[in-house]
């Protein structure tokens, strides 16, 4: 009978069939696409986040949109798995970084928690990537518009500008993407900010979960809608990938910061890196956006009492 084999996988040959049986791959079938993406999670954005009461540990609703943005960000990753995504890293940024239930994700998924972190709400991004989701985003500082609109900070900061244009984290955040060459597919948020981020980026992929009726009030879908809504939202941007251009800025980098207070400006203008352009504003030169954002974090972490 062994005298046979030979025979057999010869008639298989000639008759056009594979010499081996089973599943065994072909050694010239082409290697699975490695499909990286990279998520990063505010909250502000979130289906039914209107004010404070959802946003932080004292508030009567957090912990249920912990859960939200949990389920958010799940979501998202259920429909880029749908078209072909392989890898995930999640950043949770807002408030102190560590509002996403993590034993809630899948074990093949990476999740960057707390602060302070270099790259800041796009810490772990590199090249490797080949796509970023914004969850739960909202509209700048200098916006009118839009829930609980803010850049970084609302309690420090009245406007972030990079080369003389005012910007939502957002399009900060897609910059640093941009520097790596990664372009930004999907952005999630309410209607405000969904516009406002395509103003920057071009027709990405918006899924607005809520409309905007002032900064502490909107018009919301449920959540079990917005994910699914979400969901839908993340497998079309992944199916439409080429669309998208990684949005890069001229360098060197010029940030303008401008603050509430007095204070800060007045500081941080002794640096000899640094130049105070107006009462309440500096100006810091970097050769690139990875520099700015190391500068951007020393800003709004140091303190003289820094504590272990």
């Amino acid at each position: 009978m062994l005298d046979l084999i030979p025979l057999l996988a010869g008639a298989a040959l000639a008759a056009g069939f594979p010499a081996t049986f089973g599943d065994a791959p072909r050694s010239d079938d082409p290697e699975p696409r490695e499909l990286r993406v990279f998520i990063s999670v505010d909250m502000e954005g979130l289906a039914g986040a209107v004010t404070g009461e959802q946003l932080g540990p004292g508030g009567f609703e957090y912990n249920r949109f912990r859960e939200i943005a949990t389920e958010e960000t799940l979501a998202a990753i259920q429909g880029a798995r749908e078209a072909g995504a392989t890898h995930f890293v999640v950043a949770d940024s807002h408030g102190n970084g560590q509002n996403l239930l993590i034993d809630r994700f899948p074990e093949d998924v990476e999740i960057v928690r707390a602060w302070p972190r270099p790259m800041h709400m796009m810490e772990g991004i590199d090249e490797t990537f080949h796509a970023v989701f914004f969850i739960g985003y909202h509209s700048a500082a200098t916006n009118p518009e839009g829930v609980r609109a803010h850049t970084f900070s609302s309690a420090n900061y009245t406007s972030v500008a990079l080369n003389g244009q005012a910007m939502p984290e957002g399009a900060i955040n897609a910059a640093l993407a941009g520097h790596f060459g990664v372009p930004v597919a999907l952005v999630t948020g309410d209607n405000v900010t969904v516009d406002e981020l395509r103003g920057f980026l071009g027709d990405v992929e918006g899924v607005a979960v809520k409309e905007a009726l002032g900064f502490h009030s909107a018009r919301t879908v449920t959540p079990a809608r917005a994910q699914r809504m979400i969901r839908e939202g993340a497998r079309r941007a992944l199916e439409r990938l080429d669309d998208f251009e990684p949005y890069r800025l001229d360098t060197p980098v010029t940030l303008e910061l401008s603050f509430k207070h007095y204070r800060a400006a007045e500081v941080l203008a002794y640096l000899p890196i640094v130049e105070r352009v107006g009462a309440r504003t500096v100006r810091y030169q970097a050769p690139d956006m990875v520099e700015m954002a190391r500068f951007f974090q020393f800003v709004g972490n140091y303190r003289a009492d820094l504590s272990p």
